[in-house]
Parts: C-alpha cells; structure tokens; sequence
C-alpha cells in the first residue's frame, strides 16, 4: 500500500522535527523508530523516548487508507538526506517492510508493528494553560539553558525552572556554581505556579521553536508539561524535586556597578582562557580606577594580561572565576553593553545585568586561584 507521495525536503521537515530526540542507543529496539500513521491524505509523524514526545503532521498521504507503523527514524532520514531532490519520494508500505523509491533508487526497510510503540499517555484536564508567542518563550530558554547542569547528582538541576505566576512566567536554571533569571510578561495565568522542566526539553524547545510572533500554547499537569504550536506537539515529563530558592541567591543591594561592552570583555575573556588550567579554567578579575584587569596563568608559569578601560570609581577588587561561566553568558546575550555588579568582599558573587533589560539576571559565584 503507498503511504506517502511528496518531494524529498517536504518529507524531510516532519522526519526532522521529530527525530531529534530519538537515542541511537536503547533499550527498546522500538524506540530507534518513528511511527507513522496516514489518515487519508495527513500522515503523523511520533518519536519518544519515553521522557519527551513529540509529534507533527502533513498533507501529502496518498489515497483514502488508514495505515500505520514504525521504522527506523535515523535509516529513513539518512536515505532521504542522500537521496537527489529532484524526484519525488514514494512511500510504500509491503509485507513488513517500508520501500522508498526516487527516481531509480528503491530501499526496503524492515518495520516494527505500530501497536508496538510506546506513546505519552495524556491527563484528562490541566491544571495551568496559558499561550505566549514563540520568540518569547525562545528567548527565555535562550538566556538561561547555558546555567542548567549536566548529569548533576541533585538531579533537580539538570533542568529548569518555569515559573508561572500572575501576569509574568520565569525561567531560572541553575548548576551551583552560578545562576540565570528571565522573565516576561504573560496574560492568562491567574494563580502561581512552578515546575521543573528537564534539560533535553529545553533543548528541544529551542531547536524547535522559531523567531515569530505566532502563539504557543502551554498547558501543565501534575508530571507532565505539553507544547503545541505550528504542526507540534510536544509533551514532557517533569523533574521531580524541590528547585532551590533562586530569590535568595539574587543580589539586591549590590551599590558598585559599571557597564562595559560586551564583545571587548568577550575577547579578552577568551585570550586569557588560552593559558588557563584545562581543570580550573580559573581567570583573575581586577578592579581599579576606570580599569578592568583580565590575567590567567597555568602549570607552565606561563601568564596572560589583558586591560579594558571602563567607568570604575569605587575601591579595588581581585576576584577569581572560572572564565567558562564568564563566557557562556556573554555568547548568548546579544547586547552591546552589559552591566557588571559587585561587592567589595571577594568572597561574593557577581551580578551581571543588561542595561535595556531589567528581568534578566546572571549570578556567578569567585573562584580560589
């Protein structure tokens, strides 16, 4: 029976948007493949891996049938890649296995019965749904992702905060050793309300999400999170635990500030970094009278010594951080100047700001040298 249809890049976009979160290794065989389902002329494209699952549709089946199964996500989009895009592509389903025809290449790939396949299942009712445009809530995993931690014992962190309260949503990510805030106005949330959303989620979301106005609707649950938007759904299990007090590592009484342009700070970030221990990634930060002083040395005596003029008037500092948390919140701020509190203990965080945008708070935590 053919199933499919339809150019190869209309094919491949579906295939695509799916397929980013299918594992090349599992412990279901199953699991490698993506479940197709035509009805009539829209096809389903589902990938899972039992913690996120997404799903996207298109008009391009063929005929009246209603057929489904699963074959390997990653086979599929390989030939599909490799294939000239000069043909159109057929898909045909025949005695368990799926063809693939183009022109005069043909394929077979063996299936897997699509009753098999593990989905989400869906709670009756929400709890919290609201709707917010996608370059909004991209922007708000954009300025925090680069603080969630990775394979964190405190499994809570491996992932992010998404508040939800009147008139505002935050998202805060944090792995210890420093911590991001950002926030946006949002209608349509009446009481609040948190959760922690895992960290292969997040980078889903920003893969997926694009720069435009259009809406996406949030709905929660207890243990599960959905996205809908465009022709995507993606629902996610939630991070059990509780997620540290972010209100009491945000400093609110900081009276030392000085704003400094980013990329001059980013450059000599990076030159310094170049002779740090590949262990500590440890950078020295001296503040002096309208200076700002970047050095690093390593095992090798070996010493970097960089100068940026800035507006200072307050005592002298020497502090010490790693020059990796410095970096990942300059990349990903896209400001020409960012806003750098202090306090005249060296023993105490830093606070990085943007001057045109008060909801956006970065905390990094001096380092020994």
């Amino acid at each position: 029976m053919q199933l499919v249809q339809t150019t190869r890049d209309a094919l491949l976009k579906p295939l695509s948007t799916v397929a980013g979160i299918v594992e090349r290794r599992n412990t279901m065989p199953i699991l490698a493949n993506v479940l197709l389902r035509k009805n009539g002329n829209q096809v389903s494209f589902l990938a899972t891996d039992l913690e996120v699952q997404i799903t996207t549709h298109a008009d391009f089946g063929v005929g009246d049938e209603t057929e489904s199964t699963t074959v390997a996500a990653r086979k599929l989009m390989d030939i599909l890649r490799a294939l000239p895009d000069a043909n159109d592509v057929k898909l045909a389903l025949s005695a368990g296995k799926l063809s693939i025809q183009s022109g005069k290449s043909r394929f077979a790939l063996q299936t897997l019965p699509a009753g098999d396949y593990p989905t989400v299942s869906q709670p009756e009712a929400w709890d919290v749904s609201f709707s917010l445009p996608q370059k909004t809530l991209k922007h708000l995993f954009n300025m925090v992702h680069f603080a969630m931690a990775q394979q964190d014992i405190r499994y809570y962190l491996n992932g992010l905060l998404f508040v939800f309260e009147p008139g505002l949503v935050r998202t805060v990510a944090t792995d210890g050793h420093r911590l991001a805030h950002c926030a946006a106005a949002v209608e349509g949330i009446e009481q609040k309300h948190d959760v922690i959303v895992p960290r292969k989620t997040v980078l889903e979301m920003q893969r997926l999400l694009g720069d435009v106005d259009d809406l996406v609707q949030v709905d929660v649950a207890s243990g599960q999170i959905r996205f809908r938007f465009g022709d995507v759904e993606l629902i996610s299990k939630l991070v059990e635990g509780k997620f540290p007090d972010f209100t009491r590592v945000i400093p609110t009484t900081y009276t030392r500030h000085f704003q400094i342009r980013r990329e001059a700070l980013q450059g000599s970030l990076q030159r310094a970094a170049i002779l740090t221990t590949d262990k500590l990634k440890g950078v020295r930060v001296q503040l002096g009278a309208n200076v700002l002083k970047v050095s690093s040395t390593n095992a090798e005596q070996e010493e970097a010594q960089e100068e940026i003029d800035i507006d200072y008037g307050h005592e002298a500092l020497d502090v010490g951080f790693n020059v990796s948390y410095l970096l990942d919140v300059l990349s990903n701020v896209k400001t020409e100047e960012v806003r750098w509190s202090v306090q005249p203990d060296p023993n105490s965080s830093a606070l990085i700001t943007l001057p045109d945008d008060d909801q956006f708070k970065y905390v990094v935590m001096p380092m020994r040298i």
